[in-house]
Formats: structure tokens, C-alpha cells, sequence
């Protein structure tokens, strides 16, 4: 069993298992993303015409909150069916997903074509990518937690977590090549599709590589140990994962919802709102918007291992909690940076952001993990983490975009950010410091936790 207790897989294997995990998470969070940058620039005109600026701005991210929806309900299907059946078989389903829905976008008339069919089938194809992501989040970080050493759990999990910076640095990338080398009309008659459509090549790589890799094997043993289970107790009916999680992790979940809250709303706000904000309040260009973002997404991909690594040594908790206290402080900077117009203070702002948010973005994936017992820890921790997302990540540009047309000031959205960290800062206070757990121990501890469940729900389950 790959815990603590048992000799980690050879190192190039590992290698193998973490780039796996990796290329699938990029390339979904490239998807994700660039649906977030296409509606603060282009969405609004295609799909949502006749509307005031800032009004099409909102109904555009509108669509892109609706993706957030559908999140939990891909956390508790892929949670419950990649506890049962592995995760590996999940990880593939929600990757033909994601990219079959971002291709399809790429394909769709707008408004001016179809009329108001044109919004409506964008916002159902926005609702298949949130319900991908929901299960892709915690299978990937799964796969690396459960094959990587206790030792080093934090470093090689974070490696899926660098999946969302190096998406957004594609994606951003991709929207700023083409912003510079195609006019205005040209992009919004054609070239907004181009970075839609590759992402039917990227799908193509990231199976090819996912399938390569095998199935973690601390949870083909506790597979093996709730069969010998349920041979040794005939006619014992297996708890549901949701069941589960809810009878013994209750107070995990609620934990990893709050600690989600900071790090998700901060990172849209720094991400997507900043090219609404940026554009209209602060009269920088969009290609200069989208040039900071993308110069920060790599500082942050670069400094995510490092957090994690640093988890590893001084704990989990302790790493988050500079994360959440050093963003909330940094709000008002950071919008005061901004508002200046200027291109290195735009950097400066969004990079500073961005590595606050790793902080707490890369223990996240070991912290999460190891709250959960194996056989269900993918839905535990994509409950916590999806369920929060609603709350968190869903209204957070829509609810910045309407707090700037209502008060025509960023002080509200610094104050709204700030809120959201002293909420991550109490639930990390109160959590339990996780990084010496041993999985193979809590699967133990639970299998017997379970038995007397099962014995005491006998006449109802």
C-alpha cells in the first residue's frame, strides 16, 4: 500500500504518474479558462448583443457561473463512481468532457445567426464543463497523493495543482497571440474559435498519456480489503462513498469548504475580473491585460512546487494561512497598482496575487486528501472542493463586475475579497494539521468505523 508506512514507486514512475495527472488537469484548466477570458471579451458582443458594456460583461459571466453549477453534481457522481470503480477510468471520462464541450463552443453560431438559441446552447455546453471538472479536480491530485511517499506528498501533489496556472498560461497565451496578430474584427468574427478548436488536439495528447498509467494502488487495496469484507460478512451492503464521507467526515468537509473560499474568489477576481477592471476602469489596453496574466500565470506555476515543498516541512496549515492572511492584505494594493495604468505595476499586482494564492492552492491537494479515507476520499475531497466553488469561484467576477457598476470603485470588491479570507483563515485554524498522516492507517481506522456502521444501519441500508 502506498502510504507512509510502505517503499514510494520507483522515481520514474512516479515521474510518469505525475505528468499524467498534470497534462490532463492543463488541459482541462485550459479549457475552463479560456471560457473565462472569452466572456470578459468577446462573449458579451457574440452572445448577449444590444446590451450596455457592462451589462453584456455581466450576463456573459453569467454563463460562466453557470459552469460552477454544475460542478458539485460532477464532484458527486465522478466522486461516487471513481470511489467504486477507480480512478483512473474517471480521469479519462471527464477529459473527453471537458474537451468535447470546449470543441463544440468553438463550432457555435452566435446570436446573430441563431438568435437566442445561441446563448441558451452555450450555457448547456458551459454546463457539461463544470460537470468534467467537478470529477477531474480530485481524481487527478488523488492518483499522485495515493501513489507519492507521506514524506514528499506535498511537493508531488502539487504537481496537478500547477494544471490551473499552466491552463491559464496557455490559454491567455493563445488569446494574446491572436489578439496581436488579428484585428478586432477579425477575432470577433473568427478568431475567438481558433483556441476553442485546438483544444481537440490537446484532448488527443492528454488521452494518450492518461492512459499509460495505472490505477493507484492504495485504492486497488482497499478495494481488495471491502471485498475480503464483504466475503467475511455475507450480505453486507457497502455504505455509498456520500453516505460515508457524511457519517465520518462531516466536519472535513465543512473545514475544506471554508478553506476553498479565499484561495477560489481571489483567483477569479485576480484572473478574470482583472481583464473587465483593467480595460474599463483603469484604461489599459486588453492585449496589456492579458500579457500580465500571463506573465504572472508563469511565476505562479513556478512557485506552486515550492509551496508544496514547504508544506512538506513545516505543515500544511501553516503554509495556507500565509496564503489567506497575505491575500486578503493584499487587495488594496493591489487594485491601487492597477488603477496607476501602468504595465509593470499591472504585473507587479497580478504576480504578487498569484503567489499569495499558491500558497494555499498548493498544499491544498495533499491537505484535502489526507482528511478522507481511500475509499472515499474522492468524494470527500470533491465535495469539499466543488461544493465551495459555488459560493466561491461561480459569483465571484459576476458579483465584482456588478459591485463596480453599482459603486464605480474597486474598494467594495478589496473589501469582498477580505471578507472571503477571514472565512479560509477560521476554517484553517480550526483544521487539523494533516502532513504525517498515514493513508493506509486511515483506511484502517475506517474499515472499522464501517463495520459497526453497516451493523447499526442493517435494517435501513
Amino acid at each position: 500500500m502506498a502510504s507512509g508506512t510502505t517503499a514510494p514507486p520507483p522515481p520514474a514512475s512516479l515521474r510518469r504518474i505525475v505528468a499524467a495527472s498534470l497534462i490532463g488537469t492543463t488541459i482541462e484548466w485550459y479549457d475552463f479558462f479560456l471560457y473565462g477570458s472569452a466572456a470578459a471579451l468577446v462573449f458579451n458582443k457574440l452572445f448577449f448583443p444590444g446590451s450596455d458594456p457592462l451589462v453584456g460583461t455581466l450576463l456573459s459571466f453569467l454563463t460562466y457561473a453557470v459552469g460552477f453549477a454544475a460542478r458539485p453534481i460532477g464532484a458527486l457522481v465522478f466522486g461516487h463512481y471513481g470511489d467504486r470503480l477507480g480512478r483512473k477510468k474517471l480521469l479519462v471520462l471527464s477529459l473527453l468532457l471537458m474537451g468535447g464541450a470546449t470543441f463544440a463552443i468553438g463550432l457555435l453560431p452566435t446570436h446573430a445567426t441563431i438568435g437566442t438559441a445561441a446563448p441558451v446552447l452555450l450555457t448547456v455546453l458551459r454546463l457539461v464543463q463544470g460537470f468534467a471538472l467537478g470529477g477531474e479536480w480530485g481524481g487527478a491530485v488523488l492518483l499522485v497523493s495515493e501513489h507519492g511517499d507521506a514524506r514528499r506528498r506535498g511537493f508531488w501533489a502539487s504537481w496537478p495543482q500547477t494544471g490551473a496556472p499552466a491552463g491559464q498560461l496557455l490559454a491567455t497565451g493563445v488569446l494574446s497571440f491572436l489578439t496581436a496578430v488579428l484585428s478586432d474584427a477579425a477575432f470577433g468574427s473568427w478568431g475567438w474559435r481558433i483556441p476553442f478548436l485546438l483544444s481537440g488536439v490537446l484532448v488527443m495528447v492528454g488521452l494518450w498519456i492518461r492512459l499509460s498509467v495505472d490505477e493507484s494502488p492504495v485504492f486497488k487495496e482497499a478495494l481488495a480489503q471491502a471485498e475480503a469484507r464483504r466475503a467475511a460478512d455475507a450480505g453486507a451492503v457497502e455504505k455509498m462513498p456520500l453516505v460515508a464521507v457524511l457519517r465520518h467526515h462531516w466536519r472535513d468537509v465543512l473545514i475544506a469548504m471554508g478553506a476553498r473560499m479565499a484561495e477560489n474568489i481571489s483567483y477569479y477576481v485576480i484572473t478574470a475580473f482583472i481583464l473587465v477592471y483593467a480595460t474599463t476602469s483603469a484604461g489599459v489596453s486588453r492585449q496589456t491585460a492579458l500579457n500580465a496574466v500571463l506573465i504572472a500565470s508563469a511565476v505562479h506555476f513556478a512557485v506552486i512546487p515550492a509551496w508544496g515543498a514547504l508544506s512538506d516541512r513545516v505543515g500544511r496549515r501553516p503554509v495556507y494561512l500565509v496564503g489567506a492572511v497575505g491575500i486578503g492584505l493584499w487587495m488594496f494594493p493591489f487594485f491601487s497598482l492597477i488603477d496607476t495604468g501602468g504595465f509593470g505595476n499591472l504585473i507587479l499586482a497580478v504576480t504578487v496575487g498569484l503567489v499569495l494564492h499558491g500558497a494555499m492552492y498548493a498544499p491544498q491537494a495533499a491537505f484535502f486528501s489526507e482528511m478522507f479515507a481511500t475509499r472515499m476520499r474522492y468524494s470527500g475531497a470533491s465535495i469539499g472542493a466543488q461544493f465551495a466553488s459555488v459560493a466561491a469561484g461561480a459569483p465571484a467576477p459576476l458579483i465584482a463586475t456588478a459591485l463596480l457598476a453599482d459603486y464605480g470603485d474597486s474598494t467594495p470588491i478589496a473589501l469582498y475579497v477580505i471578507a472571503a479570507s477571514l472565512l479560509t483563515i477560521v476554517a484553517v485554524c480550526v483544521a487539523k494539521e494533516t502532513r504525517h498522516r498515514d493513508l493506509a492507517e486511515m483506511d484502517t481506522t475506517a474499515g472499522v468505523a464501517d463495520r459497526a456502521a453497516r451493523t447499526e444501519d442493517a435494517g435501513v441500508l
